[in-house]
Formats: C-alpha cells, sequence, structure tokens
C-alpha cells in the first residue's frame, strides 16, 4: 500500500501514468503533487514523460503496423505490474 502522506520516488514513478491521466485520488494527488515540489529528479522524469506524451500524441492500436505491435507485445511479454 502507498502511503499517501509522502511519496518514495518509486512510488511517485509507479504512479505517473495514472497522474498523467488524473486518475489518482485526493490525497494521492496531493502527496504527489508534494513530492514533486520537492524533488528535482522527478520533476525532471515527470516533465520528460509530459514531453514524449506530446511528441507522440495518443496512439491507438489501429494506429500501429502488425509488426510494430508483434515488437511491442514481445517486448512486454511477461512483464507484470508490481503489486
Amino acid at each position: 500500500m502507498i502511503d499517501a502522506e509522502a511519496l518514495s520516488c518509486q512510488e511517485l514513478v509507479e504512479l505517473v501514468t495514472d497522474y498523467l491521466e488524473e486518475a489518482l485520488d485526493v490525497a494521492t494527488r496531493a502527496a504527489f503533487d508534494r513530492h514533486i515540489a520537492g524533488c528535482p529528479d522527478c520533476t525532471r522524469y515527470l516533465r520528460q514523460l509530459e514531453l514524449i506524451v506530446v511528441a507522440t500524441g495518443r496512439l491507438t492500436p489501429s494506429d500501429l503496423s502488425p509488426e510494430a505491435e508483434e515488437a511491442l507485445l514481445q517486448a512486454f511479454h511477461g512483464w507484470t505490474r508490481s503489486s
């Protein structure tokens, strides 16, 4: 379970997608914002991800060639989200 009072850098990394999708609950979002305000490395990481999203746009599966889709599936085969 994530301590919504004080996030570690690792916890922030695990939550960044939900943050960018505005899917965090209020307490976790506040903890995320507090961490970003005091951690230049995580701030830089978040900004880099935001730039990637802007640069690539929002791809859908239909935007990928079958070869690209297969390469991505192979790259992530066996990957699981940490609990």
